[in-house]
């Protein structure tokens, strides 16, 4: 990568990690989508690849006392793995155009169903015996598409834990997908050649962290309910843009 486009990238890195400090989502859309206009698409994944994984570590340890709060992580994890293998697979065989179509639907219903029910929430009976549906499906669109965070972004917030439990459950989560995601990119070699960006990326994903805490508190909650809905209906049509246009 040029001096240029590097430059680009690591604005790109620093605009998503921004929005992520404070949302606990919201990096690889925001940023993949800008750093591919100056370069390839795979360049602009394996660019955010480490600085995500380190970001989402990063935002876990500074909540990880909220820990106790959190519902449902060790399904969602297990069984976000089991459907990210399906899901691998099945991307040889289907297009990703009807996932993405069925992420928008279901994501669009839980913002409409925020605005008319600000106070929505799904108990822990019920979350509880969907969250093994979920942690499928979620795999199963990263596997497939790349691409999870609207989903999972959408079902933690319907628990309406306390945003610390909240921050907690979402980078958890991620660091999983995103350490998966980084062997993988390895693997494949995908990370020769752009070891220089990956790394520097680093520096402003890292910096955010304490910037966005510090935005974050200061949200009433309903302040923050707001701000993480716009956050997923803004990711979401990044990916509708990315997907289709």
């Amino acid at each position: 990568m040029s001096g240029d486009e590097i430059a680009v990238a690591l604005a790109a890195i620093l605009l998503g990690s921004a929005i992520k400090s404070i949302s606990g989502m919201g990096l690889p859309l925001v940023s993949i989508p800008i750093i591919s206009f100056v370069t390839d698409l795979e360049t602009a994944v394996a660019a955010v690849a480490i600085p995500n994984l380190l970001i989402n570590v990063a935002m876990a340890w500074r909540s990880r006392e909220s820990r106790a709060e959190a519902r449902d992580l060790p399904v969602l994890g297990a069984t976000g793995i089991v459907g990210g293998i399906v899901g691998t697979y099945a991307l040889v065989s289907f297009s990703e155009e009807p996932l993405v179509v069925a992420l928008i639907a279901v994501v669009a219903i839980y913002v409409i169903t925020f605005v008319r029910m600000p106070d929505f929430r799904i108990s822990p009976a019920a979350s509880r015996r969907a969250a093994p549906g979920v942690g499928l499906a979620t795999g199963l669109l990263q596997g497939a598409i790349g691409i999870s965070g609207p989903l999972i972004g959408s079902w933690i917030h319907c628990y309406r834990l306390e945003r610390r439990a909240h921050i907690f459950s979402l980078t958890t989560l991620f660091a999983l997908a995103g350490a998966a995601q980084l062997v993988a990119l390895l693997i494949a070699g995908e990370l020769s050649g752009r070891w220089t960006v990956a790394v520097l990326g680093c520096l402003p994903a890292l910096a955010t962290v304490p910037f966005g805490e510090h935005l974050r508190n200061r949200f009433s909650s309903e302040g923050f309910d707001r701000f993480v809905v716009a956050t997923i209906a803004v990711t979401v049509t990044a990916l509708a843009i990315r997907t289709f246009a």
